[in-house]
């Protein structure tokens, strides 16, 4: 049998079909509940509605990696040169057939296949929220110019745009270089940082249309939020070194690691970042040291985290971003549920998958109080005829409801 390509164009045109059905129902659902509204409004709950969909693809992206099915079809961006496993069926039974327990199973396939059509029904959504921002920004344009200054800067989504594309560079990567630890790690940080451009617009949006104010905070809290954003990015990034590389079973104690309070680790293996899956730079295979090494810089770095969500919303708790203290602390206690739950528990996919979401979460959450808190656009058309209902919710209720 001959090898299959890693890049076979040929499904693309069926690929984008399916991501435009896949997008076509949650267009028809936003377009039914607002098509008495606004483009604004219309253009907020797509958004809003995109967000939720681009989360849920984050965790299914995780549900793929931990269920080993990022190989499920070791071409890109089809399977076996077909727009789905249906037209792989020899293929996929011929490389199970010979590793029954290998990379590729048709539920693999399929797991793979579904995660890339989710990926481009929101590539798709976003397309559209691109689209149709520009539309609305030259509309408002030619109504005047305090119209024009009222939307919501279209520049938003195409950046977005732009990163979805990336975005699914990386996926192709992730399958064409056979799970490389760096491509991985930097295809869920790129998930990481979708939902957080996603985020920023649908808060824009709410007080763009809304016309709510920003919510005043001391500049000590605010410096306190960017810091725990800084802090919160690094251990997602760290975690998702551990995950990519499968360390989490590398200490299975807690507090104590393979019984000692510092276990022998090598950092310069464990970190060193241009390498295969399970090997040195030079092709030797890691150390269990190096593995270790990895484990633990997370959970350490963990505490630093977890003190500095805690603190912040203690602090958020005296403002006008309460829902989002709230929110800051039940996701820290969390987090820390399922963190430990993998390390004792050996790794159950419920807990793991959660404690992706459970980071995904606190993603959305901290760059809502961010945007929050900073000044907001002018208020739209819509809000200034109608101040009644602009002044009864703000961003941070609006978004929370």
């Amino acid at each position: 049998m001959a090898a299959q390509p890693l890049y076979d164009l040929s499904p693309l045109a069926q690929l984008l079909l399916a991501g435009i059905l896949a997008a076509l129902g949650p267009l028809v659902w936003v377009w039914l509940r607002n098509r008495q509204s606004s483009s604004a409004r219309w253009l907020q709950a797509l958004t809003l509605l995109t967000l939720f969909l681009t989360f849920d693809l984050v965790l299914f992206g995780a549900f793929t990696r931990l269920t080993d099915s990022g190989l499920g079809c070791p071409d890109w961006p089809g399977c076996y040169g077909n727009a789905s496993p249906v037209g792989a069926t020899a293929a996929i039974t011929a490389a199970q057939t010979a590793m029954p327990t290998g990379p590729v199973t048709h539920g693999k396939a399929w797991v793979e296949m579904i995660h890339r059509y989710l990926a481009t029904g929101v590539g798709v959504l976003i397309l559209t929220l691109t689209v149709t921002g520009w539309v609305q920004r030259r509309r408002a344009a030619r109504a005047g110019g305090s119209a024009a200054s009222s939307t919501i800067n279209p520049w938003w989504p195409t950046v977005t745009l732009l990163w979805v594309c990336l975005q699914g560079a990386f996926g192709a990567l992730t399958v064409t270089m056979k799970l490389f630890p760096a491509i991985v790690t930097l295809h869920l940080l790129g998930g990481m940082v979708l939902l957080a451009l996603l985020c920023a617009q649908a808060v824009r949006a709410t007080q763009a249309l809304e016309g709510g104010a920003a919510a005043a905070l001391p500049i000590s809290t605010r410096l306190l939020l960017g810091l725990t954003c800084a802090l919160t990015a690094c251990q997602i990034a760290l975690g998702g070194w551990v995950s990519t590389n499968y360390a989490v079973l590398a200490c299975t104690q807690f507090p104590m690691c393979q019984n000692s309070w510092w276990p022998a680790m090598n950092f310069h293996q464990g970190f060193q970042i241009w390498r295969g899956l399970g090997l040195t730079p030079d092709g030797g295979h890691i150390d269990f040291s190096a593995l270790t090494a990895i484990h633990f810089t997370h959970r350490l770095f963990s505490y630093a985290v977890f003190l500095a969500l805690g603190l912040l919303a203690w602090r958020l708790r005296r403002t006008a971003l309460r829902p989002q203290a709230r929110w800051i602390a039940a996701l820290a206690l969390c987090q820390f549920a399922t963190g430990l739950s993998n390390v004792v528990l050996g790794w159950p996919l419920v807990a793991a998958v959660s404690h992706t979401g459970g980071a995904a979460a606190l993603v959305v959450v901290l760059t809502w109080s961010w945007f929050a808190s900073r000044s907001a656009p002018r208020p739209a058309a819509d809000a200034a005829l109608n101040p009644a209902t602009a002044s009864q919710r703000s961003p941070s209720t609006r978004l929370s409801a």
